[in-house]
């Protein structure tokens, strides 16, 4: 049998018959086997073949990356130029928003950061809570920044001293400025109040921005730091007191004297007295003094 041409080797030998289909069509298509030939050509020339086709490839390539890197050159460069385009959302219905609220609630992984000027109604609250725990579970960090007002509002005290026991912080303020949540310190979840002069309709916003995020976080930490801690009392909720009661407290922190707070509730002084004793006692007090530091901090007085 005649020997193989020079620069061939057998296919048998150089287990060409093995050789899978999208190689041996390339090896075709570039004359290093089929043909004429009986196996497949020197390796050195299929190497170099197929190096002169990956540089040319690339040299494509790089033509191409040239050509997008000059499209975005003329593009204006967002980020030099100190902009962000930013993902809003709007509501008006808070009932599709707390839908949404309850999205990013269990999408938070790390920290919520909470700011309220006033809270719903005991049953939303409720509603919330069990979304609020499973964050709380799951070792989020949950801060509360919570109005005077807010504290006193009816529920909360069972809301916010639930949420103590299970690990969240919460402080109140006389005044709060923002009503809003942060979210992981990318979102920011915000009342933006009625969206007219004579509106009654409420607007909520949701800003997709890290930044913006950062910015209300710096308006809350800058809050939190001169609140006062959330105390649940000896066992008495806010909304234990009636209105009579929280008038009196809110007299004698205003500096009314005893004549002037009975003149106001249409009682003699020994009434009134008799109502003094009972609400330092059940302030947990032993002074009107200390009973008024203990109302502040109950959030009855601002």
């Amino acid at each position: 049998m005649p020997a193989d041409p020079p620069g061939t080797c057998d296919p048998t030998a150089d287990g060409f018959g093995s050789v899978p289909d999208g190689v041996r069509q390339w090896l075709v298509e570039h004359r290093l086997a089929g043909g004429g030939r009986r196996g497949i050509g020197a390796p050195e020339r299929a190497l170099h073949e197929l190096l002169a086709e990956h540089r040319r490839r690339l040299g494509l390539l790089n033509e191409s990356l040239d050509a997008f890197d000059d499209v975005l050159r003329l593009m204006p460069d967002l980020r030099e130029a100190g902009r962000e385009n930013v993902q809003v959302e709007f509501f008006a219905d808070r009932a599709r928003l707390r839908e949404r609220i309850a999205d990013f609630d269990a999408l938070c992984r790390d920290e919520i950061l909470a700011l309220r000027t006033t809270f719903p109604g005991p049953d939303v609250l409720e509603s919330g809570l069990a979304d609020d725990l499973a964050m709380l579970a799951r070792g989020v960090r949950m801060r509360l920044l919570v109005s005077n007002r807010a504290a006193r509002s009816t529920g909360a005290a069972r809301y916010l001293s639930v949420l103590l026991e299970h690990g969240a912080r919460i402080r109140v303020a006389t005044t709060v400025p923002l009503h809003l949540n942060v979210v992981d310190r990318a979102v920011t979840i915000m009342a933006l109040g009625p969206t007219g002069p004579e509106a009654e309709q409420w607007e909520d916003v949701v800003l997709h921005s890290a930044r913006l995020a950062e910015c209300f976080a710096q308006v809350f930490h800058h809050h939190w730091s001169t609140a006062r801690p959330y105390d649940t009392g000896n066992g008495a909720a806010a909304e234990d007191y009636s209105p009579r009661e929280r008038e009196v407290l809110a007299l004698l922190a205003a500096g009314a004297k005893d004549e002037a707070i009975a003149r106001r509730l249409g009682c003699s002084e020994r009434t009134l007295r008799r109502l003094l004793t009972a609400l330092v006692a059940k302030l947990g007090a032993e002074s009107r003094f200390a009973a008024g530091v203990r109302a502040a901090r109950l959030g009855l007085v601002d």
